[in-house]
Parts: C-alpha cells; sequence; structure tokens
C-alpha cells in the first residue's frame, strides 16, 4: 500500500506523527506555509497553526490512533479513506466528555510539492461521530 514515497508520506503523517501526536515531524512533512482545511475547524496555513490542531485533536481523543483502509495516487495527489478513533476527553460540539471509545471516518486529499506536502483536506464523517459521542455519553 505505501510503494511510493508520497504513500509512505501520508503513512508517516498519520502512523507515526498523529498516533504518537510527535509534532517534530511537520517540517519534514509539509511545506513551512502549507494549507490545511478539516472538518473540525477552520483553514490552517503554517506549522505552528497545525500544531496547534494537533494537540486540540489529541487533547479530546486520549489514544487517538487512526486506520489507513485506502490510498489512491494520482500525479502529485494522494487520497484516502481513515478511521480516526480515541477517548472522547474534552467537550467538542457541544457533547460532554463521555471518557468512551467513539470513532469516526475521514477521506483525505494530500497535494504535494515535491517532496513535501503544500496542501491538506481533509473531510471527516462529523455527524456520525457527534452521534457516537453523545450515544457515549447516555452510556
Amino acid at each position: 500500500m505505501f510503494d511510493t514515497p508520497q504513500k509512505e508520506s501520508v503513512r508517516v503523517f498519520y502512523k507515526e506523527m498523529w498516533d504518537h501526536a510527535d509534532k517534530t515531524l511537520i517540517p519534514s512533512l509539509f511545506h513551512a506555509d502549507f494549507t490545511f482545511r478539516g472538518s473540525l475547524g477552520p483553514v490552517l496555513v503554517g506549522h505552528a497553526q497545525f500544531a496547534g490542531y494537533v494537540d486540540m485533536v489529541t487533547g479530546t481523543f486520549g489514544d487517538y490512533t487512526s486506520d489507513i483502509l485506502e490510498l489512491v495516487e494520482e500525479g502529485p495527489k494522494v487520497a484516502g479513506k481513515l478511521r480516526f478513533h480515541g477517548l472522547h476527553r474534552k467537550e467538542l460540539f457541544g457533547v460532554p466528555p463521555s471518557g468512551k471509545h467513539v470513532w469516526w471516518h475521514g477521506a483525505p486529499i494530500f497535494t504535494f510539492d515535491g517532496a513535501k506536502i503544500r496542501d491538506l483536506w481533509v473531510l471527516g464523517d462529523i455527524h456520525g461521530l457527534i452521534e457516537r459521542m453523545r450515544d457515549a455519553h447516555a452510556r
């Protein structure tokens, strides 16, 4: 699945950077002025803003991990299907923390410029996440 340098960068992004909240990897993966658009927040530009987002997500979801289900590469773009999950530790979207395991699907689209990522869009199943957080809180 990770048979190209671009797909390997995506693997490092999720399995090494996100799963371990290792923000030291951000400069090796992204251009300094890269853009990030995600379903959990606003458009972010650059390493520092993205590092803050990593802190917010991993602080909200303890033991945060991601499962890479599929990656498709065409030219400078890599798209994927992922599952994200963790323990709901902080309020999000008005749902109080439950301490329970929740998960949601996401579809990232990475645009590379040379060896590094220039732009990343991640479209997540926010409605499914909210429903699972509410269900977890009700248990």
